[in-house]
């Protein structure tokens, strides 16, 4: 009896290790010709996945598959403004910086340089085993939500607040991810948060967004609309919160109806981190774990960033989903890394397997960083022309909590150096050996002082000028996990500077004895500077300026550089001017529907010199439908320094009705100009951008009268009396 017992172990495991050689055998590893199509390939791998294997591919950490030679891979990887958290990489300045500079040509080839270093790191990364979170070449950049609340702590991530700009910026940064090789992607770019996702922070994951249709189409698609049909964005990130009632990671609407069907994507669609759990638990839109990840994955969702696609198999057991479904999400994730040849047989002809060491923190990338931040300062205020500085000033001060900080040039999802340069050391290295520069940081920056005795004001009265660098971090605003001196879960509760800041430049004034005071103002979003700003003779606006911050700044503020970022959005004066926050109508906000002034205006920026429009010529004042619109005006620059100038195009309604802007931004350039130099600026606007949202959300052409406005800043009043140039007008009539 033991005997044959055993003859029978023996004879199964037999039959074992033949079936399991049998197998290997059989596997069909065709899918490594890179000259098949991808989805066949994809189909050709899936298809050998049983089911189990297939939902662990499901998921942001992606199991080993070695019987076909899958390595595990995690899909998470951030590169907002640089490589995120996955070591030494080159830190540019914050995405709302980048939108601040107007500057698509520049966008792109920030991002070309962030996706030539992911490629240099994930091969060194590869050859050391290192398969882990943050270390691929799928990246959950960039974030083109719209800032329509100034409170929002994540503002800083956005390009700002027009849907325009937004995509213009968006799709030039996502050209440069994904490179534009006609065969593999170098990175992988990824849009979020799909779809109606701007704050707050602290409801982020339990709220119902329900735009009226002209505010979703009007302002909260266009960006990822032209991200997936122009740039082929290969990723998009669906958001935590629900839009008209279903949580947007199990949106048929969002998902299938306009991203697959409509604007016909065929890349992958991602989950925020934990926000299928959230359809079952903080949104209760199903009732269990495997409900959520069922209907999530019908939709459209083929990857989670959390761990209830876990429940997958049961939801099959239980009926709510099909193995069929499951297959065809997993193949559509294999077409993604097959497109950045992951299984390529050896000798292929990618493009981007060649980057090394050399290109990680380039000098090149460091002067790019330094190029991105100069074009990205706003100067807000420049009183009698203060500035620039002379280098010879012979005694500088410097003081302010973020003048000496490296905190304050990263931002939020940033990487690590080693070449961090502050305010403080930018500006020690510009003036000249026999200026007598001194500092003090004089105040703690969210608090008041703990010590009632502080020698720092005083210096500013036996100074020839003070420049007091103030301002937010990101542990001030960013994301509800990070802000970690935030009081209000990452958003602001105000637009004010903390009390103890402001308290400090109202007593540096007081010392100052008629000695210009320079603020410089770092943030990712609008700061208030009601009651301060008219105690300083320039104020200059940094963001979050990356790595090379402070000599970019020192390069403005002593004119070795004109400044020439502009507005990427609104400054109001105060809270008081904003609606709800809670309220996702944009009735009220931003300056496309703003009724109130504000402080600052969209698109406002100074420069050193002083720039001119004229000869507006528009082809013609009166259009039919489908008919094009091409105007040429005169840009001079008549003063007395060289810059760069962004030129604007606006086309308001002379009578607005029916919830349309008030005025919208239809082109820009951003142009160089040598002192005394002029050029004609040319722009081209086609049929489509003339129409407007009607509130049924349908593009139709409205006819009446338009005012055409070209100018450095968004019309009106304000702009002008702050200093912008006096902009060219004509009227077009739509008939």
């Amino acid at each position: 009896m033991i005997k044959s017992n055993l003859y029978k172990k023996i004879s199964i495991a037999s039959v074992v290790l033949m079936t399991m050689s049998t197998n290997a055998q059989q596997v069909d590893f065709s899918f490594q010709n890179n000259n098949l199509p991808i989805e066949k390939r994809a189909e050709i791998l899936v298809s050998q996945m049983t089911t189990e294997e297939k939902i662990n591919q499901l998921k942001n950490g992606a199991a080993a598959i070695p019987r076909l030679k899958v390595p595990d891979y995690d899909w998470w990887n951030e590169a907002l403004h640089g490589i995120g958290r996955n070591g030494k990489a080159t830190i540019f300045p914050q995405a709302i910086a980048l939108g601040a500079t107007f500057d698509p040509v520049l966008a792109e080839r920030v991002a070309s340089a962030i996706s030539t270093e992911a490629r240099a790191k994930y091969s060194i990364s590869q050859k050391n085993g290192n398969h882990s979170k943050y270390s691929g070449l799928t990246f959950w950049t960039p974030n083109i939500n719209i800032f329509r609340d100034p409170r929002w702590g994540r503002g800083q991530e956005t390009y700002g607040e027009d849907p325009y700009l937004t995509s213009r910026i968006g799709v030039a940064f996502v050209k440069g991810l994904q490179g534009n090789d006609p065969k593999y992607l170098k990175t992988a770019a990824c849009a979020k948060h799909f779809a109606v996702h701007s704050g707050p922070e602290v409801i982020r994951h339990v709220f119902n967004a329900e735009p009226s249709k002209q505010d979703l189409y009007e302002t909260y698609l266009p960006a990822f609309e032209s991200l997936v049909k122009e740039a082929k964005v290969e990723g998009v990130m669906a958001a935590y919160n629900a839009v008209y009632g279903k949580p947007a990671c199990a949106s048929d609407f969002l998902l299938k109806e306009t991203l697959r069907d409509k604007w016909k994507f065929d890349g992958y669609v991602t989950s925020d981190c934990g926000a299928v759990g959230g359809v079952s638990g903080k949104l209760k839109y199903v009732a269990t774990a495997a409900e959520a990840a069922a209907v999530s994955l019908k939709a459209g969702t083929n990857l989670e960033c959390g761990t209830t696609y876990d429940q997958l198999k049961k939801a099959i057991q239980e009926g709510f989903i099909t193995e069929k479904i499951i297959h065809e999400r997993t193949v559509q994730l294999f077409k993604t890394r097959f497109r950045l040849g992951m299984f390529d047989e050896s000798g292929t002809d990618n493009p981007y397997l060649n980057y090394g060491l050399d290109k990680i923190h380039s000098p090149e990338h460091i002067a790019l960083a330094r190029e991105v931040a100069q074009k990205s300062i706003v100067l807000l205020k420049n009183k009698n022309n203060i500035l620039p500085l002379s280098k010879e000033i012979k005694i500088p001060y410097v003081t302010g909590p973020f003048a000496n900080s490296n905190d304050m040039l990263m931002g939020s999802y940033y990487g690590v150096t080693s070449g961090m340069v502050t305010i403080l050391e930018g500006i020690a290295d510009a003036v000249s050996p026999s200026s007598s520069l001194n500092y003090r940081s004089g105040v703690l920056p969210f608090h008041k002082n703990i010590n009632p005795k502080n020698w720092a004001p005083f210096e500013a009265g036996e100074s020839d000028v003070t420049i007091c660098v103030v301002g937010l971090t990101a542990d001030r605003e960013g994301e509800e996990v990070d802000a970690i001196a935030a009081e209000n879960v990452g958003d602001k509760n105000d637009l004010k500077l903390p009390q103890s800041q402001i308290d400090y430049v109202k007593e540096i004034a007081t010392k100052i004895k008629g000695k210009p005071l320079v603020l410089v103002v770092a943030s990712g979003s609008p700061v208030s500077l009601e009651g301060i700003e008219e105690l300083c003779d320039a104020v200059v606006q940094i963001w979050y300026p990356g790595e090379q911050g402070g000599n970019a700044v020192a390069d403005v503020l002593f004119g070795d550089i004109s400044p020439s970022g502009h507005l990427p959005l609104t400054f109001p004066k105060n809270i008081k001017q904003l609606p709800a926050y809670e309220d996702y109508s944009m009735k009220g906000r931003t300056y496309k529907y703003m009724t109130e002034e504000p402080m600052y205006p969209f698109g406002f920026g100074l420069t050193y010199s002083k720039t001119t429009f004229d000869k507006l010529n528009i082809s013609s004042t009166t259009l039919k439908e489908k008919q094009t619109l091409t105007l040429q005006v005169a840009v001079s620059n008549t003063g007395a320094y060289d810059i760069d100038e962004v030129v604007q195009l606006y086309i308001n309604p002379m009578e607005v009705s029916g919830g349309i802007p008030i005025k919208s931004l239809k082109a820009f350039e951003r142009i160089s100009l040598k002192k005394g130099e002029t050029k004609t600026v040319n722009f081209t606007i086609e049929p489509d951008k003339l129409k407007v949202i009607n509130e049924a959300g349908n593009s139709v052409w409205r006819k009446g009268k338009y005012q055409v406005v070209v100018g450095n800043a968004s019309p009106g009043a304000l702009s002008t009396r702050l200093g912008a140039a006096v902009p060219q007008e004509a009227v077009l009539v739509l008939k």
